[in-house]
């Protein structure tokens, strides 16, 4: 049996952070908003992504940090023994805790209901409707002024012969396992395989990264990349760059890979797992989008114009799913400028020019603005500066100066046009790195911008000295 809901402003397919940021938004105006979740509400951050990942990487670097604990004086490194069972149960016990507090309470103090159930599209182009096959039966038809697809992407494999029947890991199921392996092998040296094969290295299991690309962490400014693969190799996990998973098979309990390099030779890997970490695709498996008049691209994502309405006026997309850059800050950015202009009509858009990002590696990688790469074929004259940290105090005081600060500038104006860090507290860096390139700011004003004194902030004002002077010769605090 059917029933009817109509009267609604807004019906969101989708619970994370695009689906929560547009309904809070639409609520504040005073909007009547339905969501609809098949899965678990929440979406991909909270459940199997940021927070899952981050609070095994810091039980990770923990770890790690006792028995790195000899490069200081006075002190002797020590090896911690891993309850492996223990860590999975408090990474669910915080994951819980923020689903209620974030997701679910949050739904219910703002008033509106989240549907359990799988959400299709019916009608027609000029007259839209969602069927929602509900969880514990029957079905529901939603009725309302505007929609939001918000259904997120998922983890995504290459067509591997044998990856299928030999079985993988994913950064998802990755999070959910029982045991620690002893050995695995991670397909994809990017940001998600790189903070995986750190995480499970650092607990103890034998890790080798496999990257088809030239480099590590091959979207970062060469010096970057090639800081993280020297700690790789410090901390004992095995990189083949330039190299692809040609194939697996089970063998005696084990899986084997073939592993093949650009010049064609194989070399072939036995692990006890594997996990593929090569990207992700948006989810619209289902939607019936066509049905309605939405568009999609070439990678599944649902095509939208700069205020994230879809080809049907009446259907709007958000987050991963609309393919834009696959960052939760964004999903909620997207989100709300969604429901501002579907109710407000704001016609706002987003300027993703100074858009940062982190890997949560250690030390961590983050960046802003262009590369060096990215200006020169904008035809942008440019100055680029690197600075090691052993110029950074709060690096020497760590006892650990592995990573660099690399400003890249126009060289005609002097305006900070990129940002690129590996450092402790990377991502704090950027973010004032993010304020700077939004100001417009300069070398010059950067250098003589305050900065507290044995903070690795600090290393952006130093950075910027580089342009004038010789830091080396340089007393502390910078002047």
């Amino acid at each position: 049996m059917t029933t009817t809901h109509s009267g609604f402003d807004l019906a969101v397919i989708g619970s994370g952070s695009a689906a929560f940021a547009a309904a809070i938004a639409a609520t504040n105006q005073g909007k009547r908003v339905a969501m609809i979740e098949r899965g678990t509400t929440g979406g991909t951050c909270v459940n199997v992504g940021c927070i899952p990942s981050k609070a095994l990487l810091a039980a990770a670097e923990a770890r790690h940090g006792c028995g790195a604990a000899g490069r200081f004086p006075g002190l002797a490194a020590a090896e911690l023994p891993v309850e492996f069972r223990q860590l999975i149960d408090g990474k669910d016990a915080l994951v819980e805790q923020l689903r209620a507090e974030k997701y679910t309470e949050l739904a219910a103090d703002y008033g509106w209901e989240i549907v359990h159930g799988t959400a299709t599209f019916s009608g027609t182009s000029d007259a839209p409707a969602l069927e929602v096959s509900l969880r514990d039966g029957g079905t529901r038809r939603i009725e309302a002024a505007h929609y939001l697809v918000a259904t997120g992407s998922a983890p995504w494999a290459p067509p591997v012969e044998g990856l299928a029947e030999a079985g993988y890991l994913t950064s998802t199921t990755a999070m959910e396992l029982d045991a620690l392996p002893e050995s695995m092998i991670v397909v994809g040296g990017n940001a998600v395989g790189l903070e995986q094969a750190q995480l499970f290295a650092r607990l103890g299991t034998q890790v080798t990264v496999i990257e088809a690309l030239e480099q590590l962490a091959p979207f970062e400014e060469p010096e970057v990349s090639s800081v993280i693969e020297d700690v790789f190799a410090e901390e004992g996990v095995t990189v083949h760059t330039g190299a692809t998973l040609a194939s697996v098979r089970t063998e005696d309990g084990a899986k084997i890979a073939a592993v093949r390099t650009r010049s064609g030779r194989e070399t072939e890997l036995r692990t006890e797992t594997l996990l593929v970490a090569t990207g992700r695709r948006p989810v619209i498996s289902g939607l019936g989008l066509d049905a309605v008049g939405v568009k999609t691209g070439e990678r599944g994502d649902v095509v939208v114009d700069d205020h994230q309405r879809t080809t049907n006026e009446r259907i709007w997309a958000a987050g991963d799913v609309a393919g834009g850059p696959q960052f939760v800050y964004v999903a909620a950015a997207q989100g709300t400028l969604a429901a501002d202009n579907a109710f407000a009509d704001a016609e706002r858009t987003l300027d993703y020019t100074a858009l940062p990002r982190v890997t949560f590696t250690s030390p961590a990688m983050a960046a802003v603005g262009m590369t060096d790469a990215q200006a020169a074929d904008a035809g942008i004259p440019c100055d680029c500066r690197v600075l090691p940290l052993e110029y950074v105090p709060r690096a020497l005081a760590n006892r650990d100066t592995r990573g660099l600060v690399k400003l890249v500038a126009n060289a005609e104006t002097g305006r900070v046009l990129g940002v690129h860090v590996i450092a402790d507290g990377a991502g704090d860096i950027i973010t004032a790195a993010t304020y700077a390139i939004t100001a417009g700011m300069t070398v010059d004003q950067l250098a003589h911008t305050w900065a507290p004194y044995l903070t690795m902030a600090e290393a952006l004002k130093l950075a910027a000295q580089t342009y004038t002077a010789d830091v080396a010769r340089l007393s502390c605090c910078a002047g």
